[in-house]
């Protein structure tokens, strides 16, 4: 099995920059963003749980996850949040293994995931790095990259202060 590494920071904490530097080294990055994009495209089984979660007006015409329409959900309702988590979590979890399943003993696997220590996964990697950086800076940066600042304020509420993330980090990247 490869060396895992998970790779966590809060929104516009720099992480996606770190992964780059990551895959720049030669290892292998799989960003749960991506994994979660998938699973949401019609009719694959993340749409599925959300339609069932949130009903089909949580989907597209085509059966895709209306990613906006579940954001506006999740980030101002913290039970329908947790109830999002349970269902994907596990999913991207399960990919993410199968992916670092292939991989050889000597190679590097890094899981890139906002909520990686909230969502229990800690454990299961070799070493855990954690990308911090200022909230005001972060709320900047994610506005900066046209989230409107209601909705960067929601979501920064939502992943907390980062004291869960730092505690269960085996290394922090300040940026």
């Amino acid at each position: 099995m490869a060396f895992l590494v998970g790779l966590t920071g809060g929104l516009a904490s720099g992480k996606s920059t770190v992964a780059k530097r990551f895959a720049q080294a030669g290892f292998a990055v799989v960003d749960a963003d991506a994994l979660v994009a998938q699973m949401y495209a019609p009719h694959e089984e993340g749409a599925r749980l959300v339609a069932q979660l949130f009903g089909a007006e949580a989907l597209t015409p085509d059966g895709a996850v209306d990613r906006a329409k579940v954001g506006a959900i999740v980030f101002h309702d913290p039970e329908a949040r947790a109830r999002l988590e349970a269902a994907i979590h596990p999913l991207v979890r399960e990919r993410f293994q199968q992916l670092a399943a292939t991989l050889g003993p000597h190679d590097v696997a890094v899981h890139e995931a906002t909520l990686l220590i909230e969502a229990g996964y800690g454990p299961m990697f070799d070493v855990v790095v954690t990308v911090e950086a200022p909230e005001p800076l972060r709320l900047e940066r994610a506005i900066d990259r046209g989230m409107k600042e209601p909705d960067a304020r929601a979501r920064l509420l939502a992943q907390g202060d980062g004291a869960r993330r730092r505690h269960g980090a085996h290394r922090i990247v300040e940026n």
